[in-house]
């Protein structure tokens, strides 16, 4: 299984190295273009409505986690098929997550949060395919669903405590002197979240997908010696998996931290 796997990404990392490659020899190599938003229906203007490759592929992604988590646990098995072995563990994964990061009590908004690591996951998984599109690359996808994070816990901070949500910002444990200017900090803090919440991700994702752009174009440019960057493509790809979930997890646990900040405030 293990030469099976290699092999496999091995021809992924070939033929994403084909088609990455640049148009004409040398080194014109422009790695941001595969980032670019680019209408389905024609044109080149993209408005606020207009459906571009970006919608595509979000598209896809919830259809995906619907395959997944609706039609591959339908009839809920005894001895559980692949797919229903991958949704369970992928449940169990964040019910886990939930409950031992923002405590028993969080775990009624563990619907919400299963969503939000299920679309990234496959965001992420999607945009390694040779020619597809990767929305978590941008920080307008990103930035959206750390606001929506960050005005759900907020909301939800004053909804449970009221006034004593502000405590949060309030070190009481600290000098009395020194709590008003450690609560400006805190407060900045808070205010930074979604900001490094979606940059994050975006940036990390981004990353990894121009490396790949870059090593892919050195290869078509080298001709025989591009083996050394298809070699150097295979590490990066293989990190990118990696990377693909990790960041997932990382957007997901920060949002479970939030939440427990909501639920309990006290500093």
């Amino acid at each position: 299984m293990a030469k099976i796997a290699f092999f496999a990404v091995l021809a992924v990392v070939l033929v994403s190295g084909l088609i990455f490659a640049p148009e004409h020899a040398g080194l014109a190599i422009h790695p941001m273009d595969q980032f670019e938003l680019t209408p389905l229906f024609g044109g080149e203007h993209v408005g606020t409505f207009t459906v571009t490759n970006q919608t595509l592929w979000m598209g896809l992604a919830i259809v995906g986690i619907i395959l997944l988590l609706v039609v591959g646990t339908s009839g809920g098995k005894e001895v559980p098929t692949r797919s229903q072995s991958v949704a369970e563990l992928a449940y169990g994964f964040v019910y886990k997550m939930v409950e031992d990061v923002a405590g028993k009590d969080a775990v009624k908004y563990f619907p919400g949060i299963m969503t939000l690591f299920m679309f990234i996951v496959f965001a992420n998984f999607l945009g390694l395919i040779p020619m597809s599109f990767t929305p978590t690359s941008h920080i307008a996808v990103t930035a959206v669903l750390a606001m929506i994070v960050f005005v759900f816990v907020t909301v939800l901070g004053f909804v449970k405590n009221g006034a004593g949500f502000l405590g949060l910002f309030w070190v009481s444990s600290a000098p009395l002197p020194l709590r008003p200017i450690l609560a400006v900090i805190e407060l900045i803090s808070y205010f930074v979240r979604p900001v490094s919440h979606s940059i994050r991700l975006a940036g990390n994702v981004m990353a990894g997908h121009a490396v790949i752009k870059v090593f892919a174009g050195f290869a078509a440019a080298l001709g025989l010696f591009g083996f050394f960057p298809i070699l150097a493509i295979s590490a990066v790809y293989a990190l990118e998996v990696l990377v693909a979930f990790i960041q997932a997890y990382v957007f997901t646990i920060l949002t479970c931290v939030y939440l427990k900040d909501a639920l309990h405030p006290s500093h």
